[in-house]
């Protein structure tokens, strides 16, 4: 049984003619209840999602991601869109609908001495940063190895370089797209410049991305980072500091704040750098940092970049159930610090912990009508990452993050990062994801996507 409220669209009956005409026009395989692989492929990161397509297109390459497109569209399907598979809202999977998956495309491609490279949307971030980085270059790409490229970009995509490089779409410089009647289109800054404007940000409403292209810049192959843990008895005083602390960053470093429980059972309070510069400077810059408390573990050092993009691996698996809540601050306030250590207390799993992650630098300097996404004065971001593993724990867990977020709710602004909507928030808070730039975004879907076809999304409807 679905863990969300199936869609309202109606199942689409189809007859075998027809899907074997589909079969044979792909390169890539066509699944269907009872096959093999079948519910491997429906299978996303977030447990909790548990939905059934009646097709999944695992699509090799653009011809059949339009084949897909047209045949969903001539058969008024609803259309669900799999890339890396890690939004925690799910809507890669579709109930008795189409899933167009594009995990199989993983083409990379690096020019290091244009510093660009392009993707394919089937590309998680480790392997693209394993590509860019034997070349000593990179690009803003989260802060989960094994979360994909596609999907973290076309909502905006922060990540350990937001402060130095800006977003993964301020580094966007093209995207091939298949739009709702079937066309592929190049949209940048010089083509279907509307399009491109929308796709940093809000991509999925607009159609099938099926490649990135990004520019690159040095990075590494060594940073500055890890993490420094507290006592949770002392977070009130380490979230003080942090506070202060991030007020003068330099755009080099991002610092966040979590709240967590540590491998022995017991809470703690870490404070998580990364520092993409000269390790000399950024070990004068941190030291007021790790001198503070002191720590009762410090494992901040020199590392690979690629061993920082990898640090949370581990504690977001795939399979696990997952239910985030999120908006982003302009301030961290006492009451807020007192708010967030009381509800963590008492957290009913020790999966789950609580972020401030702290923005900054280039992606402040961008104007909030530049890219889909607006946001760029609030320069905290707080969010609720609850995991558990019992399905019977669900109602528990949701009910607990749902009470924490209403009673932060009075300090939090009213935008938020639209990756870390679930589905359950209503049109009011995809409103607010893009402020400002909704109505022009509603335009935008209108004349690509009138009929909304792409609407398993944190959706813009059409005028």
């Amino acid at each position: 049984m679905s863990s969300r409220p199936r869609t309202v669209d109606a199942a689409v009956e189809l007859d075998s003619a027809s899907i074997d005409t589909f079969r044979s026009s792909l390169r890539g395989e066509l699944l269907r209840p009872g096959d093999a692989d079948y519910d491997a492929t429906r299978a996303v990161w977030n447990g909790m999602i548990d939905k059934r397509p009646a097709l999944i297109a695992r699509c090799t390459g653009t011809a059949d991601v339009i084949e897909a497109v047209n045949f969903a569209r001539e058969h008024q399907m609803l259309v669900s869109i799999r890339s890396g598979g890690h939004n925690v809202a799910g809507n890669a999977v579709c109930d008795d609908g189409l899933m167009i998956d594009l995990s199989p495309m993983k083409g990379i491609w690096v020019d290091p001495t244009q510093r660009t490279a392009r993707a394919q949307a089937g590309v998680l971030w480790g392997e693209f940063d394993r590509e860019t980085q034997q070349f000593g270059l990179a690009t803003t790409g989260g802060v989960v190895s094994t979360t994909g490229v596609a999907g973290l970009t076309l909502g905006g995509g922060v990540g350990w370089l937001n402060g130095k490089y800006g977003l993964a779409i301020d580094n966007l410089l093209s995207v091939d797209i298949v739009t709702a009647d079937g066309n592929l289109v190049t949209a940048s800054a010089s083509e279907h410049p509307d399009l491109f404007w929308g796709v940093r940000g809000a991509g999925a409403n607009f159609g099938v991305v099926t490649s990135f292209e990004f520019r690159l810049h040095p990075v590494g192959p060594m940073i500055l980072g890890g993490m420094v843990i507290h006592p949770f008895e002392r977070a009130r005083e380490v979230l003080h500091f942090y506070r202060e602390f991030t007020a003068n960053e330099p755009d080099e470093l991002t610092t966040y704040a979590a709240m967590l429980t540590g491998p022995d059972g017991n809470l703690v309070v870490a404070l998580v750098i990364c520092y993409a510069g000269p390790i000399d400077e950024g070990e004068r810059v941190i030291a007021p940092l790790r001198l503070f408390g002191p720590p009762v573990a410090d494992m901040i050092g020199p590392m690979p970049y690629r061993s920082q993009q990898s640090m949370f691996d581990e504690a977001f698996p795939h399979g696990r159930q997952s239910y985030w809540k999120s908006s982003l601050m302009h301030a961290i306030d006492d009451d807020a610090i007192d708010i967030a250590i009381d509800y963590m207390s008492r957290v009913p799993s020790a999966g789950t912990a609580t972020l401030f992650e702290h923005y900054h630098g280039a992606y402040a300097r961008s104007e909030g009508g530049e890219t889909a996404f607006s946001h760029r004065s609030d320069p905290y971001d707080f969010v609720i990452l609850s995991v558990w593993d019992d399905r019977a724990e669900t109602p528990a867990n949701v009910r607990w993050t749902r009470e924490f977020f209403e009673t932060m709710r009075p300090h939090l602004s009213t935008g938020v990062y639209v990756n870390v909507l679930d589905n359950d928030e209503g049109v009011d808070r995809v409103k607010a994801a893009y402020g400002d730039n909704y109505e022009r975004l509603v335009a935008l879907k209108h004349k690509y996507d009138p009929t909304n076809l792409f609407r398993m999304n944190q959706n813009i409807r059409p005028g």
